[in-house]
């Protein structure tokens, strides 16, 4: 099972978008981060995003390129500062799925799942980036088993 987190798009400010979806920059990463994933052959069952307007949009660009069996779907439970434990426990370990949300929550989401901590850092997320999360079997640990950023560096 893959478990792909990834942080939505670069938005527009609230000034310009009170919904803050996503700037033309933000649209072109996700674009080229999505045909890299499709190009890889990253298999997804099922996308799902928190509901505000640059994770939805960010959804559905990686949708177009990769086409999700289930396609796209609304989850409570993404937004920046959630509680990422009760995401943890939903997750299902047989479903290759992609999450996109916010910070801080995807970064707290992915300590939360390798070190069972929030506060203990592994990764540094990117807008439109994907880390992809694998769980170890027989002791179902999670490691994380590749990112793909916009920007290296």
């Amino acid at each position: 099972m893959a478990l792909y987190l990834v942080q939505h798009g670069k938005s527009l400010s609230k000034g310009i978008d009170p919904e803050r979806g996503l700037s033309e920059e933000g649209r072109a990463e996700t674009k080229r981060i999505a045909a890299v994933a499709q190009g890889y052959r990253v298999n997804v069952k099922v996308i799902k995003h928190s509901g505000k307007k640059r994770a939805r949009e960010t959804a559905d660009i990686f949708d177009a390129a990769l086409k999700a069996e289930s396609g796209v779907q609304e989850m409570a439970g993404l937004n920046p500062l959630d509680d990422v434990s009760r995401v943890a426990e939903i997750i299902n370990a047989g479903e290759d799925m992609m999450l996109i949300g916010h910070l801080p929550f995807m970064e707290k989401l992915t300590s939360y799942l390798i070190t069972q901590r929030v506060d203990r850092p592994v990764f540094r997320f990117q807008n439109s980036g994907i880390v992809c999360l694998d769980q170890e079997e027989p002791n179902g640990f999670w490691i994380i088993k590749w990112a793909l950023m916009p920007n290296i560096g």
